[in-house]
Protein backbone atom coordinates (compact mmCIF):
# COMPACT_ATOMS: atom_id res chain seq x y z
CA UNK A 1 0.00 0.00 0.00
CA UNK A 2 1.75 3.79 -0.86
CA UNK A 3 2.54 5.72 1.76
CA UNK A 4 -0.18 8.41 1.19
CA UNK A 5 -3.54 5.63 1.12
CA UNK A 6 -1.80 4.45 5.00
CA UNK A 7 -2.37 8.19 6.62
CA UNK A 8 -5.68 8.54 4.18
CA UNK A 9 -7.27 5.51 6.24
CA UNK A 10 -6.15 7.10 9.15
CA UNK A 11 -7.47 10.25 8.95
CA UNK A 12 -10.83 9.39 8.07
CA UNK A 13 -10.87 8.50 11.77
CA UNK A 14 -8.59 10.81 13.19
CA UNK A 15 -10.34 13.97 11.81
CA UNK A 16 -13.95 13.44 13.31
CA UNK A 17 -12.82 12.10 16.55
CA UNK A 18 -10.14 14.40 17.06
CA UNK A 19 -12.68 17.01 16.58
CA UNK A 20 -15.44 15.46 18.83
CA UNK A 21 -12.62 15.32 21.80
CA UNK A 22 -11.83 18.60 20.55
CA UNK A 23 -15.48 20.13 21.08
CA UNK A 24 -16.10 18.60 24.74
CA UNK A 25 -12.48 20.08 25.90
CA UNK A 26 -14.26 23.60 24.14
CA UNK A 27 -17.26 22.91 26.73
CA UNK A 28 -15.09 22.55 29.60
CA UNK A 29 -13.32 25.85 28.76
CA UNK A 30 -16.67 27.75 28.10
CA UNK A 31 -17.57 26.80 31.36
CA UNK A 32 -14.18 28.13 33.25
CA UNK A 33 -14.30 31.23 30.92
CA UNK A 34 -18.20 32.42 31.47
CA UNK A 35 -17.88 30.99 35.44
CA UNK A 36 -14.51 33.25 35.74
CA UNK A 37 -16.93 36.55 35.36
CA UNK A 38 -18.61 35.53 38.13
CA UNK A 39 -15.80 34.45 40.49
CA UNK A 40 -12.88 32.41 41.39
CA UNK A 41 -15.19 29.98 43.72
CA UNK A 42 -17.37 29.32 41.06
CA UNK A 43 -14.39 28.09 39.07
CA UNK A 44 -13.04 26.05 41.31
CA UNK A 45 -15.97 24.47 42.67
CA UNK A 46 -17.20 23.68 39.19
CA UNK A 47 -13.53 21.85 38.22
CA UNK A 48 -13.58 20.23 41.46
CA UNK A 49 -17.26 19.05 41.13
CA UNK A 50 -16.15 17.72 37.63
CA UNK A 51 -14.11 15.25 38.56
CA UNK A 52 -17.27 13.67 39.37
CA UNK A 53 -18.03 12.87 35.42
CA UNK A 54 -14.36 12.57 34.89
CA UNK A 55 -15.04 9.54 37.42
CA UNK A 56 -17.94 8.18 35.94
CA UNK A 57 -16.55 8.27 32.32
CA UNK A 58 -13.84 5.71 33.41
CA UNK A 59 -16.72 3.10 33.40
CA UNK A 60 -18.69 3.78 30.15
CA UNK A 61 -15.04 4.78 28.43
CA UNK A 62 -13.84 1.10 30.10
CA UNK A 63 -16.88 -0.49 28.27
CA UNK A 64 -16.70 1.55 25.18
CA UNK A 65 -12.97 0.38 24.83
CA UNK A 66 -14.18 -3.16 25.06
CA UNK A 67 -16.70 -2.97 22.32
CA UNK A 68 -14.06 -1.21 20.02
CA UNK A 69 -11.50 -4.40 21.20
CA UNK A 70 -14.50 -7.01 19.62
CA UNK A 71 -16.47 -4.38 17.69
CA UNK A 72 -14.01 -3.43 15.03
CA UNK A 73 -12.66 -6.89 14.57
CA UNK A 74 -16.01 -8.25 14.04
CA UNK A 75 -16.71 -5.12 11.33
CA UNK A 76 -13.91 -5.90 9.83
CA UNK A 77 -14.39 -9.95 9.59
CA UNK A 78 -18.20 -8.84 8.02
CA UNK A 79 -19.42 -9.83 11.15
CA UNK A 80 -22.74 -7.50 12.04
CA UNK A 81 -24.95 -9.72 14.11
CA UNK A 82 -21.47 -10.11 16.56
CA UNK A 83 -21.43 -6.54 16.48
CA UNK A 84 -24.75 -6.23 17.29
CA UNK A 85 -24.06 -8.49 20.79
CA UNK A 86 -21.65 -6.32 21.84
CA UNK A 87 -23.34 -3.01 21.96
CA UNK A 88 -26.30 -5.01 23.86
CA UNK A 89 -23.63 -5.80 26.32
CA UNK A 90 -22.14 -2.16 26.04
CA UNK A 91 -24.79 -0.41 26.28
CA UNK A 92 -26.27 -2.41 29.43
CA UNK A 93 -23.68 -1.71 31.32
CA UNK A 94 -23.10 2.07 30.79
CA UNK A 95 -26.63 2.40 32.02
CA UNK A 96 -26.27 0.84 34.88
CA UNK A 97 -23.11 2.80 36.03
CA UNK A 98 -25.08 6.24 34.94
CA UNK A 99 -28.02 5.70 37.18
CA UNK A 100 -25.65 5.42 39.86
CA UNK A 101 -24.00 7.72 39.48
CA UNK A 102 -26.87 10.41 38.64
CA UNK A 103 -28.17 8.85 41.96
CA UNK A 104 -25.41 9.83 44.38
CA UNK A 105 -24.43 12.94 42.82
CA UNK A 106 -28.45 13.56 43.57
CA UNK A 107 -28.70 12.55 46.46
CA UNK A 108 -25.60 13.19 48.37
CA UNK A 109 -23.74 15.90 46.88
CA UNK A 110 -22.14 17.42 49.80
CA UNK A 111 -20.62 14.06 50.96
CA UNK A 112 -19.11 13.65 47.42
CA UNK A 113 -17.87 17.30 47.64
CA UNK A 114 -15.71 16.34 50.72
CA UNK A 115 -13.84 13.67 48.95
CA UNK A 116 -12.01 17.03 46.85
CA UNK A 117 -12.28 19.94 49.72
CA UNK A 118 -12.89 20.64 52.89
CA UNK A 119 -13.78 24.39 51.98
CA UNK A 120 -16.83 24.85 53.27
CA UNK A 121 -17.73 27.40 49.93
CA UNK A 122 -16.23 25.24 47.15
CA UNK A 123 -18.57 22.55 48.35
CA UNK A 124 -21.75 24.51 48.76
CA UNK A 125 -21.26 25.55 44.83
CA UNK A 126 -20.08 22.22 44.02
CA UNK A 127 -22.73 20.30 45.72
CA UNK A 128 -25.84 22.63 44.20
CA UNK A 129 -24.01 21.83 40.52
CA UNK A 130 -24.33 18.03 41.25
CA UNK A 131 -27.53 17.92 41.79
CA UNK A 132 -28.63 19.90 38.65
CA UNK A 133 -25.75 18.00 36.36
CA UNK A 134 -26.84 14.42 37.85
CA UNK A 135 -28.99 13.35 35.17
CA UNK A 136 -26.45 13.97 32.51
CA UNK A 137 -24.19 11.10 33.61
CA UNK A 138 -27.24 8.22 32.69
CA UNK A 139 -27.92 10.72 29.15
CA UNK A 140 -23.73 9.85 28.97
CA UNK A 141 -23.65 6.39 29.09
CA UNK A 142 -26.01 5.94 25.94
CA UNK A 143 -24.63 8.82 23.67
CA UNK A 144 -21.21 6.97 24.65
CA UNK A 145 -22.00 3.47 23.63
CA UNK A 146 -23.94 4.43 20.30
CA UNK A 147 -21.32 6.79 18.74
CA UNK A 148 -18.52 3.94 19.25
CA UNK A 149 -21.07 2.12 16.38
CA UNK A 150 -21.00 4.74 14.49
CA UNK A 151 -16.74 5.30 14.65
CA UNK A 152 -16.00 1.17 14.32
CA UNK A 153 -18.96 1.33 11.58
CA UNK A 154 -17.15 3.50 9.37
CA UNK A 155 -19.20 6.10 10.15
CA UNK A 156 -17.42 8.90 12.62
CA UNK A 157 -18.11 11.91 10.71
CA UNK A 158 -22.03 11.46 11.94
CA UNK A 159 -21.00 10.81 15.29
CA UNK A 160 -18.58 14.19 15.50
CA UNK A 161 -21.56 16.02 14.10
CA UNK A 162 -23.81 15.31 16.73
CA UNK A 163 -20.78 15.44 18.99
CA UNK A 164 -19.98 18.71 18.22
CA UNK A 165 -23.71 19.89 17.87
CA UNK A 166 -24.07 19.16 21.23
CA UNK A 167 -21.25 21.17 22.21
CA UNK A 168 -22.14 24.30 20.37
CA UNK A 169 -25.64 23.95 21.81
CA UNK A 170 -24.11 23.29 25.52
CA UNK A 171 -21.65 26.85 25.13
CA UNK A 172 -24.99 28.66 23.82
CA UNK A 173 -27.19 27.08 26.76
CA UNK A 174 -24.01 27.70 29.24
CA UNK A 175 -24.26 31.65 28.60
CA UNK A 176 -28.07 31.88 28.39
CA UNK A 177 -28.35 29.80 32.00
CA UNK A 178 -25.36 30.92 33.45
CA UNK A 179 -26.24 35.06 32.93
CA UNK A 180 -29.73 35.13 32.44
CA UNK A 181 -31.45 36.80 29.62
CA UNK A 182 -34.75 38.15 29.03
CA UNK A 183 -37.23 35.68 31.11
CA UNK A 184 -34.32 33.28 31.38
CA UNK A 185 -32.98 34.29 35.16
CA UNK A 186 -29.12 33.95 34.97
CA UNK A 187 -28.61 30.84 37.53
CA UNK A 188 -25.00 30.90 38.06
CA UNK A 189 -23.33 27.74 38.35
CA UNK A 190 -26.38 25.65 38.10
CA UNK A 191 -26.88 27.29 34.47
CA UNK A 192 -23.96 25.57 33.48
CA UNK A 193 -25.10 22.09 34.96
CA UNK A 194 -28.18 22.75 33.37
CA UNK A 195 -26.79 23.14 29.73
CA UNK A 196 -24.63 19.86 29.98
CA UNK A 197 -28.36 18.39 30.93
CA UNK A 198 -29.93 19.00 27.49
CA UNK A 199 -26.30 18.74 25.55
CA UNK A 200 -26.30 14.93 26.82
CA UNK A 201 -30.22 14.67 25.87
CA UNK A 202 -29.45 16.12 22.53
CA UNK A 203 -26.45 13.77 21.64
CA UNK A 204 -28.92 10.65 22.57
CA UNK A 205 -32.17 11.81 20.75
CA UNK A 206 -29.18 12.41 17.64
CA UNK A 207 -27.43 9.50 17.92
CA UNK A 208 -30.93 6.77 17.76
CA UNK A 209 -31.49 8.92 14.66
CA UNK A 210 -28.04 8.54 13.29
CA UNK A 211 -28.05 4.54 14.14
CA UNK A 212 -31.02 3.86 12.04
CA UNK A 213 -30.14 6.34 9.16
CA UNK A 214 -26.59 4.60 8.50
CA UNK A 215 -28.29 1.11 8.85
CA UNK A 216 -25.22 0.47 11.96
CA UNK A 217 -25.96 -2.67 14.03
CA UNK A 218 -28.24 -1.51 16.38
CA UNK A 219 -30.03 -2.99 19.41
CA UNK A 220 -33.31 -2.59 21.03
CA UNK A 221 -34.50 -2.30 25.09
CA UNK A 222 -35.80 -5.94 24.73
CA UNK A 223 -32.38 -7.06 24.41
CA UNK A 224 -31.14 -5.60 27.28
CA UNK A 225 -33.27 -7.21 29.43
CA UNK A 226 -32.43 -11.07 27.92
CA UNK A 227 -29.72 -13.16 28.69
CA UNK A 228 -26.03 -12.51 26.88
CA UNK A 229 -24.67 -15.24 24.28
CA UNK A 230 -22.43 -17.09 26.94
CA UNK A 231 -19.06 -17.34 24.69
CA UNK A 232 -19.79 -13.68 23.39
CA UNK A 233 -19.57 -12.18 27.11
CA UNK A 234 -16.97 -14.41 28.28
CA UNK A 235 -14.93 -13.02 25.16
CA UNK A 236 -16.01 -9.48 25.97
CA UNK A 237 -15.11 -9.76 29.70
CA UNK A 238 -11.80 -10.97 28.82
CA UNK A 239 -10.62 -7.81 27.19
CA UNK A 240 -13.03 -5.64 28.98
CA UNK A 241 -11.60 -5.92 32.47
CA UNK A 242 -8.45 -4.94 31.90
CA UNK A 243 -9.19 -2.02 30.07
CA UNK A 244 -11.84 -0.87 32.76
CA UNK A 245 -9.59 -2.00 35.55
CA UNK A 246 -7.11 0.20 33.78
CA UNK A 247 -9.61 3.24 33.23
CA UNK A 248 -10.48 3.08 36.87
CA UNK A 249 -6.61 2.66 38.49
CA UNK A 250 -5.37 5.42 35.92
CA UNK A 251 -8.17 7.51 36.89
CA UNK A 252 -8.06 7.17 40.53
CA UNK A 253 -4.59 8.30 39.88
CA UNK A 254 -5.71 11.60 37.91
CA UNK A 255 -8.55 12.23 40.46
CA UNK A 256 -5.79 11.64 43.28
CA UNK A 257 -3.90 14.57 41.57
CA UNK A 258 -6.98 16.92 41.38
CA UNK A 259 -7.33 15.78 45.56
CA UNK A 260 -3.67 16.84 46.39
CA UNK A 261 -4.36 20.15 44.28
CA UNK A 262 -7.53 20.69 46.07
CA UNK A 263 -5.96 20.69 49.79
CA UNK A 264 -2.58 23.07 48.18
CA UNK A 265 -5.35 26.26 48.20
CA UNK A 266 -7.85 27.62 45.66
CA UNK A 267 -5.13 29.20 43.92
CA UNK A 268 -3.60 25.86 43.07
CA UNK A 269 -6.84 24.10 42.18
CA UNK A 270 -7.96 27.38 39.70
CA UNK A 271 -4.56 27.69 37.79
CA UNK A 272 -4.62 23.25 37.42
CA UNK A 273 -8.16 23.43 35.52
CA UNK A 274 -7.21 26.00 33.42
CA UNK A 275 -4.25 24.13 32.89
CA UNK A 276 -5.87 21.00 32.21
CA UNK A 277 -8.33 22.79 30.00
CA UNK A 278 -5.73 23.46 27.35
CA UNK A 279 -4.42 20.67 27.74
CA UNK A 280 -6.97 18.93 26.71
CA UNK A 281 -8.03 21.00 24.32
CA UNK A 282 -4.41 20.65 22.55
CA UNK A 283 -4.18 17.01 23.19
CA UNK A 284 -7.34 16.16 21.12
CA UNK A 285 -5.37 15.20 18.66
CA UNK A 286 -3.25 12.96 20.05
CA UNK A 287 -6.00 11.08 21.79
CA UNK A 288 -7.85 11.05 18.38
CA UNK A 289 -5.13 9.39 16.56
CA UNK A 290 -4.96 6.90 19.82
CA UNK A 291 -8.21 5.90 18.93
CA UNK A 292 -8.18 6.45 15.14
CA UNK A 293 -5.13 3.67 15.51
CA UNK A 294 -7.10 1.19 17.15
CA UNK A 295 -10.23 0.91 15.21
CA UNK A 296 -7.92 1.01 11.60
CA UNK A 297 -5.61 -1.66 13.55
CA UNK A 298 -8.78 -4.00 14.65
CA UNK A 299 -10.38 -4.20 11.34
CA UNK A 300 -6.58 -5.42 9.57
CA UNK A 301 -5.81 -7.90 12.42
CA UNK A 302 -10.08 -9.08 11.87
CA UNK A 303 -9.84 -9.20 8.43
CA UNK A 304 -6.44 -11.63 8.72
CA UNK A 305 -3.74 -8.78 7.64
CA UNK A 306 -1.76 -9.34 10.03
CA UNK A 307 1.33 -8.03 8.44
CA UNK A 308 -0.26 -4.71 7.58
CA UNK A 309 -1.08 -4.48 10.71
CA UNK A 310 2.10 -4.54 12.03
CA UNK A 311 3.59 -2.78 9.58
CA UNK A 312 1.04 1.03 9.85
CA UNK A 313 1.78 0.30 13.58
CA UNK A 314 4.95 1.08 13.57
CA UNK A 315 4.62 3.97 11.42
CA UNK A 316 1.09 5.56 13.12
CA UNK A 317 3.78 5.06 16.93
CA UNK A 318 6.38 7.34 15.02
CA UNK A 319 3.72 9.56 13.98
CA UNK A 320 2.48 10.07 17.60
CA UNK A 321 6.04 11.17 18.61
CA UNK A 322 5.50 13.89 15.90
CA UNK A 323 2.30 14.84 16.99
CA UNK A 324 3.41 14.90 20.59
CA UNK A 325 6.42 17.35 19.89
CA UNK A 326 4.21 19.52 17.71
CA UNK A 327 1.63 19.38 20.71
CA UNK A 328 4.06 20.87 22.78
CA UNK A 329 4.98 23.39 21.08
CA UNK A 330 1.05 24.93 20.27
CA UNK A 331 0.82 25.04 24.22
CA UNK A 332 3.34 27.64 24.32
CA UNK A 333 2.40 29.46 21.72
CA UNK A 334 -0.99 29.32 23.43
CA UNK A 335 1.03 30.67 26.74
CA UNK A 336 0.86 34.45 26.18
CA UNK A 337 -3.53 34.13 25.18
CA UNK A 338 -4.29 32.43 27.86
CA UNK A 339 -2.90 34.47 30.47
CA UNK A 340 -4.40 37.32 28.70
CA UNK A 341 -7.76 35.71 28.74
CA UNK A 342 -8.41 33.98 32.22
CA UNK A 343 -8.79 36.16 35.35
CA UNK A 344 -6.91 34.53 38.31
CA UNK A 345 -5.21 36.08 41.35
CA UNK A 346 -1.40 37.07 41.10
CA UNK A 347 -0.33 33.70 42.69
CA UNK A 348 -2.63 31.58 40.34
CA UNK A 349 -1.32 33.19 37.31
CA UNK A 350 2.30 32.19 38.54
CA UNK A 351 1.04 28.70 38.82
CA UNK A 352 -0.55 28.63 35.46
CA UNK A 353 2.60 29.30 33.99
CA UNK A 354 4.36 26.63 35.25
CA UNK A 355 1.95 24.43 35.02
CA UNK A 356 1.44 25.07 31.03
CA UNK A 357 5.16 24.39 30.87
CA UNK A 358 4.69 21.10 32.44
CA UNK A 359 1.74 20.85 30.00
CA UNK A 360 4.45 21.18 27.52
CA UNK A 361 6.83 18.17 27.48
CA UNK A 362 4.25 16.11 29.18
CA UNK A 363 2.28 15.66 26.00
CA UNK A 364 4.93 14.34 24.15
CA UNK A 365 4.41 11.08 26.23
CA UNK A 366 1.37 11.23 26.97
CA UNK A 367 0.89 11.40 22.94
CA UNK A 368 3.29 8.12 22.56
CA UNK A 369 1.62 6.14 25.13
CA UNK A 370 -1.92 6.82 24.17
CA UNK A 371 -1.21 5.47 20.87
CA UNK A 372 0.24 2.65 22.11
CA UNK A 373 -1.40 1.95 25.36
CA UNK A 374 -5.34 2.87 24.16
CA UNK A 375 -4.60 2.29 20.37
CA UNK A 376 -2.48 -0.65 19.10
CA UNK A 377 -2.36 -2.99 22.34
CA UNK A 378 -6.20 -3.63 22.43
CA UNK A 379 -6.87 -3.69 18.40
CA UNK A 380 -5.26 -7.00 18.97
CA UNK A 381 -6.36 -8.05 22.41
CA UNK A 382 -3.49 -7.19 24.85
CA UNK A 383 -5.54 -5.52 27.20
CA UNK A 384 -3.68 -6.43 30.48
CA UNK A 385 -0.38 -5.07 29.95
CA UNK A 386 -1.69 -1.16 29.69
CA UNK A 387 -3.47 -2.40 33.00
CA UNK A 388 -0.64 -3.38 34.93
CA UNK A 389 1.78 -0.70 33.41
CA UNK A 390 -0.47 2.00 34.65
CA UNK A 391 -1.75 0.87 37.98
CA UNK A 392 2.38 0.40 38.64
CA UNK A 393 3.29 3.88 37.47
CA UNK A 394 0.76 5.83 39.60
CA UNK A 395 0.04 4.26 42.25
CA UNK A 396 3.40 2.40 43.45
CA UNK A 397 5.33 5.46 41.98
CA UNK A 398 3.63 9.11 41.52
CA UNK A 399 0.98 9.03 43.40
CA UNK A 400 3.13 7.93 46.59
CA UNK A 401 5.78 10.77 45.83
CA UNK A 402 2.53 13.90 45.15
CA UNK A 403 1.51 12.83 48.79
CA UNK A 404 5.13 12.84 50.30
CA UNK A 405 6.04 16.25 48.55
CA UNK A 406 2.53 17.85 49.44
CA UNK A 407 1.74 16.89 52.69
CA UNK A 408 5.00 15.42 54.56
CA UNK A 409 7.71 17.49 52.78
CA UNK A 410 5.14 20.58 52.24
CA UNK A 411 7.31 21.26 49.01
CA UNK A 412 6.01 23.96 46.91
CA UNK A 413 2.61 23.94 44.88
CA UNK A 414 4.85 23.62 41.37
CA UNK A 415 7.17 20.65 42.97
CA UNK A 416 4.19 18.89 43.79
CA UNK A 417 2.95 19.70 39.95
CA UNK A 418 6.01 18.70 38.54
CA UNK A 419 5.84 15.76 40.63
CA UNK A 420 2.41 14.63 38.94
CA UNK A 421 3.78 14.91 35.03
CA UNK A 422 6.29 12.35 35.72
CA UNK A 423 4.36 9.14 35.31
CA UNK A 424 3.76 9.43 30.97
CA UNK A 425 7.97 9.33 30.99
CA UNK A 426 8.47 6.94 33.55
CA UNK A 427 6.63 4.05 31.55
CA UNK A 428 7.94 4.96 28.03
CA UNK A 429 11.34 2.25 27.76
CA UNK A 430 8.53 -1.01 29.14
CA UNK A 431 5.68 0.23 27.03
CA UNK A 432 7.92 0.65 24.31
CA UNK A 433 9.63 -2.94 25.04
CA UNK A 434 6.50 -4.69 25.36
CA UNK A 435 5.51 -2.70 21.64
CA UNK A 436 8.46 -4.58 20.04
CA UNK A 437 7.67 -8.35 20.96
CA UNK A 438 4.17 -7.94 19.20
CA UNK A 439 1.84 -9.99 20.97
CA UNK A 440 -0.75 -7.73 19.72
CA UNK A 441 -0.90 -9.06 16.32
CA UNK A 442 -3.65 -11.37 16.25
CA UNK A 443 -6.73 -12.14 15.04
CA UNK A 444 -9.28 -12.45 17.99
CA UNK A 445 -12.56 -13.21 16.29
CA UNK A 446 -14.40 -16.25 16.84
Amino acid sequence: MKKNGDYTRLLKFVIPISLQYLMYSLVSASDAFMLGFLDQTSLSAVSLAGQVAFVYFLFPNGFVYGFNVLGAQYWGKGDKLSVSKVLTMTLRYSVIVGAFFSCVSFFFPKQVMLIFTADPKLIEAGAGYLQVVSLSYLLSGISQAYFAVLKVCDCPGISSLIGSASVVLNIVLNALFIFGLGVVPGMGIKGAALATVCARAFEVVFSFIAIATCRCPNTGIRYLLRKDDAVMNKDYWKYTLPLLINQLGWGGGVTMYSVIMGHLGTDAVAANSIAGIVRSMVASLCWGIASAVGIVIGALLGSGKLDEAKRLGGKYVRLSIWIGIGSGVVILCLMPLVMKVVSLSPAAGSYLKGMLVLASYYIIGNSLNSTIISGIFPAGGDTKFGMYCDLITLWCVVVPLGLIFAFLIKAPVMVVAFILTLDEFVKIPVVYRHYMKYEWVKDITR
